[in-house]
């Protein structure tokens, strides 16, 4: 299934708006970001996966692909862990993505207490 969710990349003084779309499917378990990504993004695979177990969600044992557009902006940091979290939730069927279309989610997420947090 497919979901999207809303973000946005800081750029100078500025805010972008960044579309984070979701699929989940068949095949091998691999989440693959795409998108023009830096490290700390491709790292939010561990964390994404983390905070959402200690949050007492299924994580899908399926293969996941991620699509941060526009493609030709660069995304830094880790403030698309929480809008990557919310789509996986979205696109497994745990969350109504119909609920999405009106936010936007930026921050990053924490695995204490098992409860899935924002930091700004």
């Amino acid at each position: 299934m497919l979901a999207r969710v809303w973000s946005a990349a800081i750029v100078g003084i500025n805010a972008v708006k960044v579309g984070v779309e979701v699929d989940v499917s068949g095949g091998l378990p691999k989440i693959i970001v795409v998108g023009l990504p830096d490290v700390a993004i491709q790292e939010s695979r561990e964390r994404v996966k983390a905070a959402l177990k200690n949050a007492d969600f299924a994580f899908p044992v399926r293969k996941i692909v991620i699509n941060l557009t526009p493609a030709d902006l660069r995304k830094e940091g880790p403030c698309f862990d929480l809008p990557i979290s919310v789509g996986i939730l979205a696109a497994s069927e745990q969350l109504n993505p119909q609920l999405l279309g009106d936010y936007l989610f930026y921050g990053e997420v924490s695995f204490n207490n098992g409860f899935l947090t924002t930091a700004w």
